[in-house]
């Protein structure tokens, strides 16, 4: 079935069109009458035209009635639609219906129609009848009506073309659009659609029979952009692209190059009157932004302030911001505000996109004013030593249904080696999920990413990866939505009106079931070794329902096709083919595909070979770079040759180090680049590579090297030219030194001169052809009474100033005046916030006698006359003073006056304003006296420029003696050494350096400061190292000797010499040596004093070149004594070895008058006595005897007189430790090699110890020895061999008893364990590891980590095997840093090697 629409259109003429049979097709005229229109029930007629034609016409509706238009189906059923709008009603609707009845035999006879009266049920009778004809007929002329086969989509016939036109003036773009249906045509400007209807004040668009035009009128700065022209129809969309440039007529001041080479520039154009408020705006804009730094993450804020004069009320400029002259647009990552005076724009987690020339402009009725300055924005620290940095800039291109073009620019650094390619990911708006892309790394920085799910929108990132790994992601794309272009460009267009005037017929598709046609101009769009990227227009014949596509490659020489996505077919009329074999050739061809089959496929690509179409960038040529500013530079280049350039990055380096560092983080595409940023006084190296999507050029060649510092310009203007002296025929001028020397010293002076007469002023005349080198000049074979003006330039190397100030006209006649005249060449130095050194020249005419003081007056610069004061009261004769008290940031200014016996003369020409203010890095001159004792004054100068010298006065003047001093400068650092430092070096020795603004400073040598100077001097002459206690000597258990003592502080490589009566002596079994260098406590030990030993014990240290030396003496009585107390605590200790009384016998009376006797022993069996008869246990005494643990007691009662005489004694039987008392044999691993030993509960000399090996004695040698330590017996094996395996048997004898200790060093207790210890020290205390060939280690059962007390940090290897052989760190860290250790373990096995040699044999 089909049903009919009924529309109307805008042509008043009327117009019938016959209908076929089985199609209703009713044009309804509006009507001119009345506001209503026909109804249904309305009866037809036929009337007459003006040409004598009739039509169809039908009786009107009450007013009542809506407009509607009907159509009635073969079913009876009417389909009514009222429209909102009838006006809008295009020509489209009437083309289409022209076109067809191009196509209906029917169209031509229905221009004679009948006139006759016919009632609608009539109509619809034959209208029915007709409709009977047969299928054949039909199918014809759907044939012919076919839509596909005459429309095509738009293609422009003549393009827009850019221009370029002055501000203020109309520029007009034309383009003119061919295609069927008639395109709809729509303007863009960057990117934006423009609605001329909103604003027709600015825009006006025309469309007329295929030609259109788009009219911008009064064109601003803001109009500089590119205009987009949309063209769209059912068969799809083209654009095209024109600039447009507004010149301004009139800068507000020259756009000069060095404002433009340092960053920053103004530029404006204000000259406009403002008929609407009867004034002319005038803007200024003040503290402007600088070149700004700032770092990826951060937040970085621009602002200035603009005052707009005059103030009208309600009336406030428009501010915009630009980057790169596009204007910038309020998002999440820039904020803008204008607070009616300050505009500021804020940069909320900056990144390198952020990165460029800012611009503000102030927008008025009269005018602009803009300021610009360039944002640099630094790379955020990597996680990882070497990786790359994040890439930049990433976009989407080329969006359908599934699949878009991903694109971004390669980062500024690489890392420490090169990129090895990218990962995309994408995340699904709304979620928080990132996906790659592509599995392996892409080198091309394009990826087409597929897979994407029609409707839905997406972001990406990407990352750079090189061998050391992965960056950071990039800041994320914007969201794109994965759709067919054509429902983005009606989408982009805006909705569409509520009526379109087009007809549309809906009816059963006729085309279901049809298979759809083949694509057409299949291409290869991108060819990468990575991927390929197909296109192809969609089949003409594919009906109304959608379709999509399968694709298929056949190698090269063969003639076998290979579907490619045999799982899914596409939506997108794109497709990229990954996993191509490089270098082989492939032809591609598409088929498209329905629910009614597979159709024909499309012509062969022909053969591609798989690899990269764009070559990679050639080098840039050779970089020059110039001095700018003294912290840039500019450096200019030449292009490199290459297509679909993406820009360039610069790169310097300081000479003397081979570390490159970016200048820039965001490409550059023009050829000239101001790199800021840069260190004063460095010497810099500059080098320039191209980047285009294949990836990086190779880095052109280094530029020449150039000192950052200021570009070299010519000087000021003197100024004061003023009169010292005057005779009958000359006049003796003064004037002050330009205050910028243009970069460069002032190499002379030119003075001009002109006669006056009245108001009459002759020309000028040069007076000395040779350039003068002081401030002063004498102008001779002048006229007497004659009146003359004269003027000063200055000149450098760069040439010569502007002309001064012509002076007042002055008189040529003799002084008669007595007083001196005015001091001249005043100047500054050492300027700080609250002192200043004025330093001036005597006068040039001293008066009737010479001159004997001068007086200093100051005054701050704004006040009046009045404000002079007198910096000092009594008269200075020195040519020089210091001001102090100033306050700071207040500017002051100076003058002098010069006394002699005839009184105080003129002063002097008036010195300021100078700011009391120090300047940003002044250094002052500071006293050092290094190891050798040698005293020097340094002053340091980070801003040294080309031809900048260091200059050393004394008491401000000139040092030309060298006797005294010797100057020794390296870049910014000069020393002035002392040669004899006396008290002739006493006063003010200052420095200053030339070709700076001022950079000076002075260091005071008094009396005072000369003696403690050379009393440091001496100390480092003859270095002593300070001991907190001098050495003394203390008596330990067993006797034994400890000679201490402690210094207060130590190098590592402190060293101590053990000296006895003037002879080194050495640790061995005599001596032990501790020196414990993190506390400074030595000591000495010995086991007991020998009568040899008496004399002087004496500690002798080196520390570099620093000495110590400490002693002890003990001779004659002093020695006897301290032997004695050494013998005696031995023989104790010995004595306690065994059993012994710790308290001997003795007796107290108890409450009860009894007496008790009582001992305490330890490690004994008690035997008591009475007159040496025994007391045995079964006797009445013994039950008085009684024992807790070591007490005991023994109860004699009460004693008389009887009793008088009798002994009691307690016998101690010595029970020596039986041999068996002794522990069982442990080994244990050093670093010297294995000790045996075994623990006794106590031991005696009595004990008598052997060791044996396989049952034979061994005997005692350098490698193998055996001794006692307390109660340990031990065997020590140095070094040990494989010859020392076997069974060891230790034989204790304790004179009754005896007892062997086996065993057997084979086995597990044959296997190794080694230990390592390292001292660490930190504060505060560090952090350590331990790793093995760069794994770290934990703590199990074989490896065993300890970090003691904060400074000792060991490792024990257990079982050690040549598995354990390998390179091992000891790694410390804390907050201010990380050190590492680092030291190979070998481990051999001699039987391996053994059977290796034996092998070789």
């Amino acid at each position: 079935t089909m049903t009919l629409f009924l529309v109307s259109t805008k042509i008043y003429q009327p117009l019938c069109i016959a209908l076929q049979p089985q199609a209703y097709l009713i044009l309804l005229n509006e009507c001119k009458c009345c506001d209503c229109c026909l109804s249904p029930l309305s009866l037809q007629t036929t009337v007459k035209t003006e040409k004598g034609k009739e039509v169809v016409k039908l009786s009107p509706l009450p007013k009542r009635a809506k407009r509607t238009y009907l159509a009635m189906d073969t079913d009876k059923e009417v389909i009514v639609r009222t429209l909102q709008n009838e006006e809008d009603v295009t020509e489209e609707g009437i083309n289409y219906v022209a076109m067809r009845n191009l196509f209906v035999r029917e169209a031509r006879e229905a221009m004679e129609v009948k006139v006759e009266k016919r009632t609608r049920t009539t109509h619809i009778r034959e209208s029915a009848e007709r409709m009977e004809l047969g299928k054949t007929e039909w199918a014809e002329f759907r044939k012919k009506m076919n839509p596909d086969s005459l429309t095509h989509r738009p293609e422009f016939i003549v393009k827009p073309r850019g221009q370029t036109v002055w501000e203020g003036k109309t520029v007009k773009l034309h383009c003119t659009v061919a295609g069927w249906p008639k395109p709809r045509i729509a303007w863009y400007k960057n990117n934006v659609l423009i609605d001329a209807k909103a604003h027709p004040e600015k825009y006006a668009v025309e469309s007329n029979y295929n030609m259109h035009s788009l009219e911008i009128k009064n064109c601003d700065f803001i109009d500089t952009a590119q205009y987009h022209v949309s063209a769209l129809n059912v068969k799809g969309e083209v654009s095209s692209v024109a600039t447009i440039v507004v010149k301004s007529r009139q800068h507000r001041g020259q756009l000069g190059v060095q404002c433009l080479a340092q960053g920053h520039f103004d530029m404006g154009l204000q000259d406009g009157f403002c008929a609407e408020h009867g004034v002319t705006f005038e803007t200024t804009i003040i503290d402007k932004f600088e070149v700004a730094f700032g770092r990826e993450g951060e937040t970085l804020s621009l602002g200035c302030t603009v005052i707009v004069y005059p103030t009208v009320k309600k009336y406030q400029p428009e501010v915009v911001w630009y980057r790169n002259s596009v204007p910038l647009k309020p998002s999440k990552w820039v904020h803008t505000h204008w607070s009616g005076e300050r505009a500021t724009v804020t940069l909320v987690h900056l990144n390198k996109e952020d990165e460029g020339m800012y611009t503000l402009r102030v927008n008025t009725k009269s005018g602009f004013d803009t300021y610009s300055a360039y944002v640099f924005v630094r790379d955020a620290d990597v996680e990882v030593e070497g990786v790359p940095v994040a890439p930049l800039d990433v976009r989407c291109h080329d969006a359908n249904k599934d699949y878009v073009v991903v694109t971004w620019k390669q980062p500024a650094v690489e890392g420490s080696s090169s990129i090895l390619g990218y990962y995309i990911d994408r995340c699904e708006v709304g979620t928080h999920h990132w996906a790659q892309c592509n599995d392996s790394p892409v080198k091309y920085a394009r990826f087409p990413v597929t897979g994407l799910v029609e409707g839905r929108s997406y972001i990406f990132r990407v990352r750079a990866l090189n061998k050391e790994g992965v960056s950071r992601p990039s800041r994320v794309s914007e969201a794109v939505v994965a759709m067919d272009p054509s429902d983005r460009a009606r989408l982009r267009a805006g909705p569409s009106a509520p009526f379109t005037g087009m007809i549309k017929f809906t009816e059963e598709d006729p085309t279901v079931g049809v298979v759809p046609g083949e694509p057409c101009d299949v291409v290869v769009t991108e060819a990468t070794k990575s991927y390929v990227v197909l296109a192809w227009k969609p089949p003409v014949q594919r009906g109304h329902e959608g379709v999509m596509y399968y694709i298929e490659k056949c190698i090269s020489g063969t003639d076998i096709w290979q579907r490619v996505n045999t799982g899914m077919p596409v939506k997108s009329p794109r497709f990229a083919l990954f996993d191509l074999a490089e270098g082989k050739s492939y032809s591609f061809r598409v088929r498209c595909c329905n629910s009614a089959g597979v159709g024909e496929a499309s012509v062969s690509t022909g053969e591609i070979t798989v690899g990269d179409k764009l070559e990679l960038p050639s080098a840039p040529g050779n970089p020059v770079a110039t001095r700018n500013t003294d912290t840039s530079v500019v450096v200019i280049w030449g292009a490199s040759q290459v297509k679909h350039l993406v820009g360039y990055y610069i790169e310097y380096t300081v000479v003397g180090t081979d570390k490159w560092m970016p200048c820039n983080n965001k490409p550059v595409k023009q050829t000239r680049f101001v790199c800021h940023g840069l260190t004063t006084g460095t010497n810099c190296v500059f080098r320039v590579k191209a980047v285009n999507a294949a990836g990086y050029s190779q880095s052109s060649p280094d530029s020449d090297a150039v000192v950052v510092q200021a570009a070299i310009s010519v000087p000021g203007k003197p100024t004061g030219v003023s009169l010292v002296e005057a005779v009958k025929d000359y006049m003796v001028l003064f004037w002050t030194a330009p205050a910028s020397t243009g970069g460069a010293d002032i190499r002379g002076y030119f003075v001009d001169y002109r006669t006056v007469k009245g108001d009459v002023v002759g020309k000028w005349h040069e007076m000395n052809h040779k350039a003068l080198t002081t401030t002063s000049y004498k102008a001779e074979n002048l006229k007497e009474n004659v009146f003359y003006q004269f003027q000063v330039r200055a000149m450098n190397m760069a040439g010569v100033s502007k002309a001064s100030l012509a002076s007042a006209a002055l008189e040529c006649k003799e002084w008669t005046i007595t007083v001196a005249g005015a001091p001249v060449g005043l100047h500054v130095l050492e300027v700080r916030d609250t002192s200043v050194v004025v330093l001036w020249e005597p006068p040039a005419f001293n008066g009737r006698t010479p001159v004997n003081g001068y007086y200093l007056d100051v005054k701050k610069a704004s006040a009046g006359e009045e404000g002079w004061k007198a910096a000092h009261e009594k008269a200075n004769k020195m040519k020089y003073m210091k001001v102090t008290g100033l306050k700071a940031g207040t500017s002051y200014v100076f003058r002098v006056r010069a006394q002699n016996l005839a009184g105080v003369g003129k002063p002097s020409a008036v010195l300021g304003p100078i700011l009391a203010q120090t300047h940003p890095g002044t250094k002052e001159i500071y006293v050092d006296v290094d190891d050798d004792g040698v005293i020097s004054m340094i002053f340091e100068c980070s801003e040294m420029k080309e031809g900048s010298e260091f200059v050393w006065s004394k008491n401000y003047q000139t040092i030309t003696d060298t006797s005294r001093l010797t100057i020794i400068t390296e870049q910014g650092k000069s020393r002035a050494i002392f040669n004899s430092p006396s008290l002739e070096d006493l006063g003010i020795f200052s420095c200053v350096v030339t070709n700076t603004d001022g950079i000076s400073s002075s260091y005071t040598l008094t009396e005072e400061g000369l003696k403690r100077l050379l009393d440091i001097s001496h100390d480092h002459k003859f270095p002593v190292i300070p001991f907190k206690s001098e050495m003394a000597m203390d008596l330990l258990e067993k006797g034994r000797v400890r000679f201490w003592t402690q210094v207060e502080k130590c190098t590592s490589a402190c060293q101590v010499e053990y000296i006895f009566n003037d002879v080194i002596i050495t640790e061995g079994q005599k001596y032990t040596m501790n020196f414990d260098k993190s506390t400074g406590i030595i000591e000495m030990f010995m086991d007991s004093l020998e009568i040899t030993d008496e004399g002087t014990f004496t500690f002798n240290l080196v520390d570099g070149k620093a000495k110590g030396t400490t002693s002890l003496v003990l001779i004659g009585d002093e020695f006897r004594e301290l032997q004695k107390k050494s013998e005696f605590e031995r023989a104790e200790w010995v004595r306690k070895q065994g059993p012994h009384f710790v308290e001997y016998l003795d007796f107290t009376v108890t409450p009860e008058c009894n007496v008790l006797l009582k001992c305490k022993v330890i490690k004994v069996t008690i035997t008591w006595s009475k007159d040496s008869i025994e007391i045995a246990e079964d006797d009445e005494d013994a039950q008085k005897i009684e024992r807790k643990d070591v007490d005991l007691t023994f109860n004699i009662g009460k004693v008389s007189p009887l009793d008088r005489g009798h002994t009691i004694n307690t016998c101690l039987f010595i029970l020596f430790p039986p041999a068996n008392s002794s522990s069982e044999i442990t080994v244990v691993s050093t670093e010297h090699g294995i000790i045996l030993s075994s623990m006794v509960t106590y031991y005696n000399e009595e004990l008598r110890v052997g060791w044996l090996q396989k049952d034979a004695k061994i005997a005692a040698s350098e490698r193998v020895k055996s001794g006692v330590t307390g109660e340990q017996l031990w065997l020590k094996i140095n070094e040990p061999t494989e010859k020392d395996k076997g069974k060891y048997t230790m034989d204790i004898f304790d004179g009754k008893d005896g007892v062997k200790r086996v065993f057997d060093l084979t086995g597990k207790a044959w296997e190794e364990s080694l230990n390592l210890t390292g001292n660490v020290w930190g504060e505060p205390v560090p952090e350590v590891s331990w790793t093995k060939n760069d794994r770290e280690l934990v703590s199990d059962e074989r490896y065993k980590l300890k970090f003691e007390h904060g400074k000792f940090a060991s490792i024990t290897i257990a079982a050690v095997t040549t598995t354990d052989s390998g390179k091992y760190a000891l790694l410390v860290k804390n907050k201010y840093g990380t050190e590492a250790g680092e030291f190979t373990v070998s481990v051999y096995n001699p039987e391996e090697e053994e059977n290796k040699e034996e092998k070789k044999g």
